[in-house]
C-alpha cells in the first residue's frame, strides 16, 4: 500500500507525532560528494514543503558541517512545523576532528554544541551514536543513557533511544533502557533481514524502529553493477549474485529495485518508518514518488518463494 505521508505515527510512549519518511542529512554533510551551501539548504527547504518533516542529523556528519546547514536551512522555518532527531557520542572539536566520549558531561556539552549549530532552543529525539565503536557500550549504558533519560525527565528532549549499524547492541540497551525509539541502519532490507527477532521485541514493547541504510550503502539502488557499494566497500560476488536475482524478480513485475527496496521495510510492523538521505531535491521527489507507488503482491510472494527472504518475513 503507498505510504501516505501527511498520515504520521506516535513514537514509542511518548506524544511526539512524526511522519513515516525523514530525510537524513549525512550527504548535505559532504558524505559522498561536496555539496555547496546553497544546495543542502535548497534540499531541506524541499523536504519540508512536501510533508518530509522529521530530521535526523549528527556531529558525525561532516563534522558539525550537516548541523551547521541545517540551522540555516531551519532559521526561516516555524520550530513547531518539524522535530529533529540528533546525537550523541561524537564530539566536534575546535580542530575539526570527531572523537568518541559517552560520558554524562560530554553528552550535555554534545548538546549545547549541537543546538548552537543548529540554532534552536530545542532537540526533539536523543540518540547515543555508534555505541559500539571503540567499546563504549559500559559507558553508554551507566553515562549517556542515565543522562538522556534525565533530560527526558525534565522536558527538554521528548523521546530517546540509539543509533547504529547493529541490532544485537540497540536489543541490549532495550531490555536496560527505557527507550523510546531507534534508528538501525542497513540490518533490515531486501538483502538482509536478520533483525526480525529485534523488530518484533520492539514492536511488542512499544519501541519504534527507524530504519536507515535501506539501500545497504548503495547497492539497491544502482543494482549490482561494477563498484556497487555494499557496507561502504565494493560488493562482493555472493552480494552482486543476490542483488542480480532479486532485481530479476522486481523486473518481472516492472518494478525498478530501488522501489522495491524502499517499500519492502515498511510492512513489518516493527519499523515505524525510514530516514533516508538526499544531497536534491530530484532525489526527494524520487523518494516520495517510490513511496507512493503500488508494489504488487506477486513480487513479494515470487521473493518469498525463490528463497530470497528469510522465513517469516511480512510483507503485506
Amino acid at each position: 500500500m503507498p505510504l501516505d505521508l501527511a498520515q504520521p505515527i506516535t513514537i514509542g510512549k511518548t506524544d511526539l507525532k512524526v511522519p513515516r519518511f525523514g530525510l537524513g542529512t549525512a550527504p548535505i554533510g559532504n558524505l559522498y560528494e561536496k555539496l555547496p551551501d546553497a544546495q543542502a539548504i535548497d534540499t531541506v527547504h524541499y523536504a519540508l514543503e512536501n510533508g518530509v518533516t522529521l530530521i535526523d542529523t549528527a556531529p558525525l556528519y561532516g563534522a558539525g558541517l550537516a548541523e551547521r546547514r541545517l540551522g540555516e536551512a531551519l532559521a526561516s522555518i516555524p520550530r513547531d512545523s518539524y522535530i529533529l532527531q540528533t546525537k550523541v557520542g561524537r564530539l566536534v572539536q575546535p580542530d575539526g576532528k570527531v572523537t568518541f566520549n559517552y560520558s554524562r558531561d560530554e553528552v550535555l556539552r554534545s548538546v549545547e554544541a549541537s543546538l548552537e549549530r543548529l540554532k534552536i532552543d530545542r532537540i526533539d529525539i536523543l540518540l547515543v551514536h555508534d555505541a559500539d565503536v571503540d567499546d563504549k557500550y559500559k559507558q553508554a549504558l551507566d553515562e549517556s543513557f542515565p543522562t538522556l533519560v534525565e533530560l527526558r525527565e525534565q522536558g527538554v528532549i521528548k523521546a530517546i533511544g540509539a543509533g547504529m549499524n547493529q541490532w544485537e547492541m540497540e536489543w541490549e540497551f532495550a531490555r536496560r533502557i527505557d527507550v523510546n525509539c531507534f534508528l538501525l541502519a542497513g540490518r533490515y532490507t531486501l538483502l538482509e533481514q536478520t533483525s526480525l527477532d529485534f523488530l518484533q521485541y520492539c514492536h511488542e514493547n512499544n519501541i519504534s524502529v527507524f530504519l536507515g541504510g535501506v539501500y545497504n550503502s548503495g547497492i539497491l539502488a544502482t543494482g549490482p553493477k561494477p563498484g556497487a557499494k555494499f557496507q561502504y566497500a565494493d560488493a562482493p560476488e555472493p552480494i552482486l549474485e543476490k542483488t542480480r536475482r532479486l532485481q530479476a524478480v522486481c523486473e518481472r513485475h516492472g518494478v525498478p529495485l530501488n522501489v522495491a527496496a524502499l517499500n519492502f521495510p515498511l510492512a513489518h510492523p516493527g519499523v515505524a518508518g525510514l530516514i533516508v538521505g538526499a544531497i536534491s531535491r530530484d532525489e526527494i521527489a524520487a523518494n516520495i514518488a517510490a513511496l507512493q507507488t503500488d508494489i504488487p503482491a506477486a513480487l513479494w510472494a515470487d521473493l518469498h518463494s525463490e528463497g530470497l527472504l528469510a522465513a517469516g518475513t511480512p510483507t503485506a
